[in-house]
């Protein structure tokens, strides 16, 4: 069986500390890590200790757009001469990442106001949003569902982002589930990636197919998460599951005795003050349990922008 070696490649987040994957016997570098010098310094420590030169990583995977996986991606393939594979629908935030960049501030911003954040703090999370220091533009090679590389799986997992994939790989009885599935912290839906429509039933369908193929031993029931160790697929699936449906009725709750309320309401009744990226974070969230419910017919959409609902 070839075998996987973990770097832990950051401090520490409230999602746990960021975890890239090494398969010494194939060259491959799952989820490089965030780009700052103290992650490259942990990241080559981490390839030596899995007995490789920089040299000999040849395929860099990277399950979703986010810096903090993404980040040292560029960095690691200039030193290696690897190449850099990600999902097609998150490639040109790598990709193209200063032009991907100004268009999804602008679409954040679009999508905030949306959802009912007041245009100050609107415009102090826009002011917030720094560039990450990543190459404007760095050669990518897309991957679709279905893809192997290096006798690795490509899965489409859409849901915390648009392009999010899993990477499933039997030879070493894992598979890499990025931010998809994490052990201690559930992955934020709505605000993580502006472009997900329905993006609570985008996910929920993410995780039923994860599901279904571990319990059909398609893939391993072993998975590798983008911060922190392993876990079992099945068991942490059904707990973020069963985490959404009791958020949902606490949502619906919430609109039932204080509606008609926007995302930015119910947010902030839900999460109290928010301040920075986590104002993304929450009326994403609280937009993508509302659309949810609106789908399944418990409350009603009554404008559009901004969006409210009784």
């Amino acid at each position: 069986m070839s075998r996987t070696h973990r770097i832990e490649v950051s401090e520490g987040s409230p999602e746990g500390t960021n975890s890239a994957y090494v398969l010494p016997d194939r060259g491959v570098l799952v989820d490089p890590g965030p780009p700052v010098d103290g992650a490259w310094d942990r990241l080559v420590s981490g390839i030596g200790e899995a007995g490789l030169e920089l040299a000999d990583v040849s395929s860099v995977l990277v399950t979703h757009w986010h810096a903090d996986h993404a980040g040292l991606a560029p960095r690691l393939c200039e030193a290696s001469d690897a190449t850099l594979y990600v999902h097609e629908s998150d490639a040109p935030l790598v990709a193209d990442y200063a032009a991907a960049r100004a268009n999804r501030v602008r679409r954040d911003a679009r999508r905030l106001i949306e959802w009912g954040v007041p245009e100050e703090t609107v415009e102090t999370v826009m002011s917030g949003d720094t560039p990450s220091p990543m190459p404007d533009a760095y050669p990518v090679e897309a991957l679709a569902d279905g893809d192997v590389v290096a006798g690795i799986e490509t899965l489409h997992t859409p849901g915390h982002t648009l392009g999010h994939a899993a990477f499933a790989d039997n030879r070493s009885d894992t598979v890499f589930v990025g931010d998809a599935v994490l052990p201690t912290y559930t992955p934020n839906v709505g605000g993580s990636d502006t472009r997900v429509e329905d993006a609570l039933a985008t996910y929920r369908e993410t995780l039923n197919r994860l599901r279904e193929r571990a319990e059909r031993s398609e893939i391993p029931e072993t998975a590798h998460p983008g911060h922190g160790t392993e876990l079992s697929l099945v068991n942490r699936i059904d707990e973020i599951l069963s985490h959404h449906e009791t958020r949902t009725e606490q949502m619906y709750d919430c609109v039932e005795e204080r509606g008609p309320l926007t995302p930015w309401d119910v947010a902030t009744d839900r999460f109290g003050e928010m301040r920075g990226i986590h104002v993304k974070m929450g009326a994403g969230e609280a937009a993508a349990h509302l659309s949810a419910l609106a789908s399944g017919g418990r409350v009603e959409q009554v404008s559009e922008e901004p969006v409210v609902y009784r």
